[in-house]
């Protein structure tokens, strides 16, 4: 299975699976899809009026998990990805259902943001479609959120996630399955009043192609087209007729709409009011399908992270340039907090490989908050990297990244609450200490301090005549002393 990536889309409407085998060609590397498996879920059908998942939606979820998790089985955990979208980010009760997503699915789960799934889109079409130098409209109609970018080549230029979609439209306007010429209108009112936010400027940049992606888009498609009211892609003109046949017939007749497949047609007048407000607010033409979408979005952000070009460094690249980080003492802190690391002498797992990458990313970028001011920078910085949209890491990827950078210096009692695994505060205390030991921001040949590890007893082994000619450096490590004993942890310090 060297060969073979996985990567799963856990969308508020359907879960997908897609499986594809990466080949070398001519130095470059394509992805080539050997297996695809799509469930109906309807996650956010299963939304009450608190914004809690009922447990027949949860139930769902995890019998097709299950199935998935079977074919997956005996996939290493660094080449299987899985993504959750709006349903997930918007739930109360989400951390609950993600657990028993992971334990049916049997791989770990990322909840998303908006704007990583309106990148990841983008990059999954753009994959799939012929080189361009045209600037390409995508849209992407979700089950709960609307995904609306404009890129040119691989590089996208607007990316935008809308809080509507055709599971949630289809039970606000259409909860009966009725369908009428006012309930439609109201539809498309709400849908342009979201797509105003970005419709000024969506219009300005401009494209020469637009692409629809997923099953909203595939379904209209094929309604469209095998129903006579459109020659090819999605119009205005098809998109038109066809609301005038469903307020004619008051309903979905699925007899009538050759095309149109049975899951689909239980969200079929959400998702047209919400793409006929997308024509119309942005002047859209025509509209051809956008093969790929999230999926294989993901399997080529694996394949990156895989073969060393992982996004989210070149995002760390990016957030150092923007926010003028001292790289110089950035990176003193990365080697140092990286060398304490392995000190540690973790476990070699996916997890611990991944707190690594965290940690030299954080050592990057816990900085960044003197950007706003010094007082308290640690708070500002970890702010940013919770809050700021960072392409290619996911929200728990950045709630650590947060997490580390507010706890590198300060109280540690702040980060309890939290509940860190043993694991993140070991990673913790190596930042601290680099950063604590790099306070002058001279670099230094040796650093003469040893971690020794043993349970939640933390020994800090350090040279005695080194220390000694260092006050500020013993007072420190002194004070770092009782913060570990307030959490539970034994920290001694040891001069030899």
């Amino acid at each position: 299975m060297d060969q073979l990536l996985a990567a799963i889309d856990l969308g508020s409407n359907s879960f997908r699976l897609s499986i594809g085998r990466v080949v070398q060609q001519d130095g470059a590397a394509q992805i080539y899809a050997v297996d695809r498996l799509k469930e109906s879920v309807r996650l956010a059908a299963g939304l009450d009026d608190r914004k809690n998942l009922d447990d027949a939606a949860i139930e769902r979820a995890v019998t097709v998990l299950k199935r998935f998790g079977e074919l997956l089985a005996g996939f290493h955990p660094n080449r299987v990805r899985a993504v959750a979208t709006n349903t997930f980010r918007i739930a109360r009760n989400a951390a609950d259902v993600v657990q028993a997503c992971q334990d049916a699915l049997g791989f770990p789960i990322e909840i998303i943001s908006g704007q990583e799934e309106a990148r990841l889109i983008f990059s999954g079409i753009s994959n799939e479609l012929p080189p361009s130098e045209n600037r390409r409209l995508m849209i992407d109609i979700g089950g709960g959120s609307t995904e609306v970018i404009i890129g040119k080549g691989f590089q996208p230029l607007h990316l935008s996630s809308l809080y509507m979609g055709c599971v949630s439209f289809t039970r606000e306007f259409f909860p009966d399955g009725c369908i009428t010429a006012n309930r439609m209108e109201q539809a498309q009112l709400a849908a342009r009043r979201e797509l105003e936010r970005i419709s000024r400027l969506y219009r300005h940049t401009g494209w020469q192609e637009a692409y629809g992606s997923s099953g909203t888009a595939k379904g209209l498609i094929a309604v469209l087209q095998e129903g006579g009211m459109s020659r090819k892609g999605i119009t205005l003109e098809g998109l038109e007729l066809l609301k005038a046949k469903l307020i004619h017939d008051g309903k979905v007749i699925m007899s009538e709409l050759p095309g149109l497949k049975p899951d689909r047609s239980l969200v079929l007048a959400g998702g047209l009011a919400i793409m006929l407000a997308a024509f119309q607010e942005l002047k859209i033409k025509c509209m051809a399908p956008g093969e790929g979408a999230l999926r294989v979005g993901v399997l080529y952000d694996l394949l990156g992270r895989d073969s060393r070009h992982d996004k989210r460094h070149e995002t760390v690249r990016q957030f150092i340039k923007r926010y003028h980080v001292d790289t110089r003492q950035s990176e003193r802190v990365k080697a140092l907090a990286l060398s304490f690391f392995k000190q540690l002498k973790l476990e070699d797992t996916p997890d611990n490989q991944d707190l690594e990458r965290s940690l030299a990313w954080a050592a990057d970028l816990h900085e960044i908050g003197i950007s706003i001011t010094h007082a308290d920078y640690h708070k500002h910085s970890a702010y940013m990297l919770e809050h700021a949209d960072m392409p290619g890491f996911s929200n728990d990827d950045q709630t650590l990244l947060a997490h580390l950078a507010l706890g590198h210096q300060g109280k540690l009692a702040k980060l309890r609450n939290l509940d860190p695994t043993r694991a993140k505060w070991l990673t913790l205390l190596c930042l601290r200490l680099a950063v604590l030991l790099s306070r002058r921001r001279e670099t230094q040949e040796a650093v003469p301090v040893r971690l020794m590890i043993k349970g939640r007893h933390l020994r800090v082994q350090v040279d005695k005549a080194w220390l000694a000619s260092r006050p500020l450096t013993e007072y420190s490590l002194h004070a770092e002393e009782k913060e570990w004993g307030k959490i539970g942890f034994r920290f001694e310090l040891l001069p030899v």
